[in-house]
């Protein structure tokens, strides 16, 4: 299996043959190392609604003939712009050649604002429980910190990694953030997202490493979690 992180909230997991991507803002995310037109995936794993995290989905998925997970209401939005999607909800998994996934709270929101202007509510934000092979990896999604997150790696962990924003502002920040991972998620192993992409999520990566007891990896787009 391989796990790799590409900018913003962008993760790819490749997994028996099969490749998904999570949350594919490209276009307009100058961190990112992908090109749009030349990611190549079967499937689309969407966190919630937000143009920064649903990104290049029509384009990506309509050249790769590729499905779309996603929270309900999200899923449906997308249908009707002519893709293959699933739609899912807080609680629910499904098993896919990649792996399995199962949707999870997270506290944000979630809206798609649409070229006109006009924004479609795009139903409750998640975060996003993948099991591929023997790896359990946590995608946090863009949320505040809760107690539930504490719940969630007891019921569904112990979590070989965690995806968990730090940019302050629109999620947690660092101070959250650090609290969350060493007390609620408590994951093997910590990847700081959501963070440096826009002014108002500026922060410094290894600040949040400097402060935990849980292995962090400060990922440049492009690279790979290593598990040893």
């Amino acid at each position: 299996m391989k796990l790799s992180y590409h900018g913003h909230s962008i993760v790819m997991l490749e997994s028996n043959g099969s490749k998904a991507i999570v949350d594919p803002f490209i276009n307009g995310n100058e961190l990112t190392d992908l090109v749009a037109g030349d990611v190549e995936v079967d499937y689309i794993l969407l966190t919630h609604g937000h143009n920064d995290h649903v990104g290049d989905t029509v384009e990506i998925a309509k050249k790769n003939n590729a499905t779309v997970v996603a929270p309900v209401e999200l899923a449906g939005h997308l249908e009707g712009k002519g893709l293959e999607t699933i739609g899912m909800n807080i609680g629910g998994s499904k098993s896919f050649e990649f792996g399995t996934i199962k949707f999870v709270h997270a506290f944000h929101s979630s809206s798609f604002t649409e070229d006109d202007g006009s924004i479609q509510y795009t139903g409750m934000p998640t975060g996003i429980i993948l099991e591929a092979g023997d790896k359990k990896i946590y995608h946090a999604g863009d949320t505040g910190i809760f107690g539930d997150m504490k719940l969630i790696s007891e019921l569904n962990g112990p979590f070989d990694v965690a995806f968990v924003p730090i940019g302050d502002h629109f999620t947690m920040g660092i101070d959250d953030a650090v609290y969350a991972t060493d007390e609620l998620i408590k994951p093997k192993i910590v990847v700081p997202v959501h963070y440096n992409t826009f002014p108002p999520i500026k922060q410094d990566g290894e600040t949040f490493k400097s402060r935990l007891s849980t292995t962090c990896q400060v990922l440049n787009p492009g690279e790979t979690v290593d598990f040893n």
